[in-house]
C-alpha cells in the first residue's frame, strides 16, 4: 500500500520534492500547502513546473487541509532560514496530531542535541511522543555531503584525525534571492554584514554538522571558531537573482571549525563565486560549475568529490534534487521508525525508488 504524502511548501526545492512524490509509485500524494496565493487553487502537477496528467490534489494556503487530510508523513520544504521559529512551530503541528515529517527545514534539527535550546529540543521531543510520529531533517549540505558520506568512507579507516567537508559551487544560476542577497549578502557593499556573516550565525547555521560528526566519531568538541572572506565585483554583472553592482560581494569563502584537544579535527568550508574568474587561488570545483568535497587524513587517507548532474538542470538544480532525494527517499524509514527525532546516525542504508534501466 502506497504511503500517504504531503507536502509544505513548492518553491526550489519543494517543486522538486513534488515531481517525485507524483512519479513514485511509493507514494500518494493527499495534500499541498503553498504560501503565496497566485499558487493556491492550481493543480500539484502545475506547480512543478513540467508536463504531466493533474493529479487532482489542489494547492492551498495553511496547514489545516494537509492535517485534515492525515498523510502519514509530511514533507516540509518551506523557507526554514528567516524563519526558523515558525518553520520549528510547523513541524511541531505535524508531530503532534501524530504525522510523521521529513524535511529541508529547520535546520537545527538535523541534530539538534548540544546546538538548539533543551527547551526547544523538550518541546520537538515531546510533540514526537505525544503523536506518536517522528521527524528527520537534511538535505546535501547541512545534510548527506557533510555526514552520510564522511562517515562511510570514514568506516573504511583505522584512524581518523581530521574531517573536511566543502562545497565549492558557482552560485550565478541559483535564483533564491532570498537567500542570495539576504542571507549571504551578494550584491551588498563591502563593509555591510549579511545575515550569515553575523557572529555566531556561521557556527549556528552548520552546528549541527559539527554536533553529529563529533557524534558519530566519539569526540568533544571544545571550540567552535568560525572565519570568512569576500570578494568584491570587479565590474557590474547580472545573475539569475538579479543584478550584482561593480564592488559589492560577489564571491564569499567561510569556515566553521571544530577543534578537539586543541586540534581543527572537524572543518565545514564553503567557497561560492558568481563568476569563476574570482578568487582563483582559492579551491576549485571537481566539475565545471560546483561540487562537494570530504577530505579525511588517516590511515588511508580519502579525498572524495561529490560531482551531481542532471539532464534537466545544472549543478545547482542537481544538488537541490539530490538534497531533497535524500528526505523524499527517507519517507518509508521514518514511518517505520519509533517515534522522536531522528538523524543519519539512526536511519537505515536508503537506497532510493529502485533500479529502472532505460
Amino acid at each position: 500500500m502506497a504511503i500517504r504524502v504531503g507536502i509544505v511548501g513548492t518553491g526550489n526545492a519543494g517543486r522538486l520534492a513534488l515531481r517525485q512524490l507524483i512519479d513514485d509509485s511509493r507514494f500518494e500524494l493527499v495534500a499541498v500547502s503553498v504560501s503565496t496565493p497566485e499558487k493556491a487553487g492550481k493543480d500539484a502537477a502545475e506547480l512543478t513546473g513540467t508536463a504531466g496528467p493533474d493529479t487532482g490534489i489542489i494547492a492551498a494556503l495553511g496547514l489545516d487541509h494537509v492535517v485534515a487530510a492525515r498523510p502519514d508523513c509530511v514533507v516540509y520544504t518551506a523557507m526554514g532560514d528567516t524563519r526558523p521559529i515558525e518553520a520549528f512551530n510547523d513541524c511541531r503541528r505535524f508531530l503532534d496530531a501524530g504525522i510523521n515529517v521529513v524535511g529541508t527545514a529547520p535546520g537545527g534539527l538535523q541534530y539538534p542535541w548540544g546546538v538548539m535550546p533543551p527547551k526547544a529540543i523538550d518541546k520537538i521531543e515531546g510533540s514526537a511522543r505525544e503523536g506518536g510520529a517522528s521527524i528527520f531533517i537534511s538535505g546535501v549540505d547541512p545534510g548527506f555531503a557533510n555526514d552520510l558520506i564522511p562517515f562511510a568512507f570514514a568506516g573504511t579507516c583505522q584512524n581518523v584525525q581530521q574531517v573536511r567537508c566543502m562545497e565549492i559551487a558557482d552560485y550565478a544560476t541559483y535564483d533564491g534571492s532570498t537567500v542570495m542577497f539576504d542571507v549571504m549578502g551578494f550584491g551588498l557593499p563591502m563593509d555591510q554584514t549579511p545575515m550569515l556573516f553575523l557572529p555566531g550565525i556561521l557556527g549556528m547555521a552548520w552546528g549541527t554538522t559539527l554536533a553529529i560528526l563529533a557524534a558519530g566519531f566519539g569526540v568533544t568538541i571544545d571550540e567552535v571558531r568560525e572565519h570568512h572572506e569576500s570578494e568584491p565585483a570587479p565590474e557590474t554583472f547580472d545573475i539569475a537573482a538579479g543584478t550584482i553592482e561593480k564592488g559589492t560581494r560577489a564571491a564569499v569563502r567561510f569556515e566553521i571549525t571544530g577543534m578537539v584537544n586543541g586540534q581543527p579535527a572537524i572543518v565545514i568550508e564553503h567557497i561560492t563565486r558568481l563568476r569563476d574568474d574570482l578568487r582563483p587561488d582559492w579551491a576549485r570545483p571537481a566539475q565545471d560549475g560546483g561540487s562537494y568535497r570530504v577530505e579525511i587524513v588517516g590511515e588511508p587517507s580519502y579525498r572524495v568529490d561529490i560531482c551531481p548532474t542532471s539532464s534537466v538542470g545544472d549543478h545547482n538544480h542537481a544538488a537541490i534534487v539530490a538534497g531533497v532525494g535524500r528526505v523524499v527517499n527517507a519517507i518509508p524509514a521514518v514511518v517505520d521508525a519509533a517515534p522522536g527525532v531522528l538523524t543519519a546516525l539512526d536511519l537505515p542504508l536508503i537506497t532510493g525508488p529502485g533500479l529502472a534501466p532505460v
